[in-house]
């Protein structure tokens, strides 16, 4: 079996609704993704002969899906008051909604997700929320 990692990073500010705690209130974070991918056989194509995927086209998804996000408000549908969301856009800050709540662990299956749905041959998704902290998801 091959595995090639590869890694990006962004900036973003979110906060946990309902949580006790000091993720209760709007902070930020460097989030660190790590991608890791596998396979048993290389490709036979020219361009690609003997490489599982193509580093460059790699790192270039993994960079877009996470410029997505960069300086950026993330924060879960159903979270803030309709005048809140109101007044940040009216300040016009760079808000994104996601379906779920915006933690390290609903974050790699949500990069997984995406990688997988671009056609890499996925096999763990690593999502740091700090130099020291980090959860995974592979299927």
């Amino acid at each position: 079996m091959y595995y090639l990692k590869t890694e990006q990073s962004f900036d973003s500010a979110h906060f946990l609704k309902g949580y006790q705690g000091k993720c209760h209130n709007l902070h930020g974070h460097r989030w660190r993704v790590v991608a890791e991918l596998s396979g048993a056989a290389l490709s036979r194509e020219t361009q690609t002969r003997g490489m599982l995927v193509d580093f460059g086209d790699l790192k270039q998804a993994l960079k877009a899906l996470c410029d997505e996000l960069d300086h950026s408000f993330i924060y879960e549908a159903g979270s803030l008051r309709p005048a809140t969301l109101a007044a940040l856009r009216e300040e016009e800050f760079r808000l994104i909604e996601m379906p779920f709540r915006p933690t390290a662990e609903e974050f790699s299956r949500y990069f997984y997700q995406k990688l997988a749905g671009l056609g890499y041959p996925v096999h763990r998704v690593e999502v740091y929320e700090t130099p020291n902290n980090c959860a995974a998801y592979e299927e």
